[in-house]
């Protein structure tokens, strides 16, 4: 094989291994996620959650996520860089008390430090284990 070949070919190779570590956190936005995995605790996910799934929202402008924990209302301050994030403490919220799957929904937000948007779903991550898979939620 010729060298300008083999130099070809590897630029190749090169330009599609990036295209695989595109930034997506424009997907992050104008959608809404719904919760449909959590790692963690001992009770099974239709347990923590048999009425309604956490949900969340990202809003580009304001650096904020809002959303609910299945129970109450809630928003907080986030920070991304490429696919980093990192979550601030959620503001104030109503306490109704609905079965203690929003306590783990909100104290799983803050052990995340990262996110991966594959095949259609967000996976927020510690790591490199995914803690909450999340769906889009149809209009």
């Amino acid at each position: 094989m010729k060298p300008s070949n083999i130099l070809f070919l590897g630029i190749l190779i090169l330009v599609g291994s990036c295209n695989s570590k595109l930034d997506k956190s424009e997907e992050l936005f104008n959608t809404t996620w719904e919760l449909k995995y959590i790692s963690g605790p001992r009770i099974a996910f239709d347990g923590l959650f048999p009425e309604k799934k956490p949900q969340i929202s990202f809003d580009k402008e304001t650096t904020k996520v809002s959303g609910t924990d299945s129970c109450n209302g809630y928003s907080a301050d986030y920070e991304l860089d490429g696919n980093a994030i990192s979550f601030g403490e959620p503001g104030i919220t109503t306490m109704m008390f609905c079965g203690g799957g929003e306590r783990q929904f909100l104290n799983m937000m803050q052990k995340i430090d990262g996110y991966i948007i594959q095949d259609g779903e967000l996976n927020l991550m510690t790591g490199e284990v995914p803690m909450m898979r999340f769906k889009k939620v149809e209009p």
